[in-house]
């Protein structure tokens, strides 16, 4: 079994709220994000109050007293035999893994499942399977099936490539939510991005009712109970809020003033769902 990040302590089960390091990548002109180097941008994500920094400097990391988690692509088996002890003598508390390109067989989808699961407990390190689109946990339904054979299987929930691109909510919604608490049972770090139907990242409005955000709230919220179920003493789940920038094209653009710019400031929308996660932490403890 893939383990809980742990920090060692006899504390009750804890959400650490961290931040993807590219959430702070190309931030536009307006924003209130940010600038300058990276040490400028780590102390000011520290003075924000985000815990962690996925993709972060690990030196002004430890120096700062935030959390470093790392990330990876993994298409073969053996891919991360030299990245795990690196990020091991580094510090870092988990890894999440974009995990093949979707176009595998079962039994080829199997082979690089086993070799996560193996390199996890070799090195006594959480490795969590991201849920994104171009990956082996593209289909909500693959993905079921994937925990069925492998129980022990871990996930970083990144719903919005679900949400968005198997457009959970033509059809049955709750059915569909039902369908998917295997996975919301293994979910031990979300990745924090909210999109609509038709974009996977869109700006939401706290004043307004939005059904999109509602959704995600929940799917959160789910996760978060999931994890409680069997979290220990000293066990945390890491919420990194991962908004990027629209040359990737994840923030959506509008025209202002005769060119085109992002439809909101990434940073504000970080300090909001700050708020929103911590809402449906304290939701699923009830």
């Amino acid at each position: 079994m893939i383990m809980n990040t742990n920090d060692g302590t006899a504390n009750a089960p804890a959400l650490r709220i961290d931040i993807n390091y590219g959430n702070c990548d190309g931030l536009p002109e307006f924003s209130t994000g940010p600038r300058g180097g990276d040490r400028q941008k780590h102390e000011a994500i520290a003075k924000a109050g985000f815990q962690g920094i996925q993709d972060g400097v690990p030196e002004l990391c430890q120096e700062l007293g935030l959390g470093l988690t790392a990330h990876a692509r993994v298409n073969e088996v053996g891919g991360l035999d030299h990245l795990i002890p690196q990020w091991k003598s580094q510090d870092y508390n988990c890894a999440t893994i974009h995990l093949g390109w979707g176009l595998e067989s079962d039994k080829q989808t199997d082979l690089l499942v086993e070799y996560i699961l193996n390199s996890s407990q070799k090195f006594n390190f959480p490795i969590y399977i991201e849920t994104h689109r171009a990956t082996v946990t593209q289909d909500m339904f693959r993905t079921v099936e994937l925990v069925k054979r492998f129980p022990e299987i871990r996930f970083n929930g990144d719903f919005s490539h679900w949400y968005t691109g198997q457009e959970m909510v033509y059809g049955n919604f709750e059915e569909k939510l039902s369908f998917i608490s295997p996975v919301f049972e293994r979910v031990r770090f979300l990745h924090g991005r909210i999109g609509n139907p038709g974009s996977i990242q869109v700006n939401i409005d706290p004043y307004k009712n939005q059904s999109f955000v509602a959704h995600f709230k929940e799917m959160w919220m789910r996760s978060f109970q999931g994890f409680l179920k069997s979290a220990g003493p000293g066990d945390y789940l890491c919420f990194a809020v991962e908004l990027l920038r629209s040359d990737i094209f994840y923030a959506r653009t509008v025209e202002h003033h005769g060119k085109l710019i992002e439809e909101g400031d990434r940073w504000q929308q970080a300090l909001l769902y700050k708020e929103i996660v911590q809402e449906c932490w304290e939701r699923a403890k009830k």
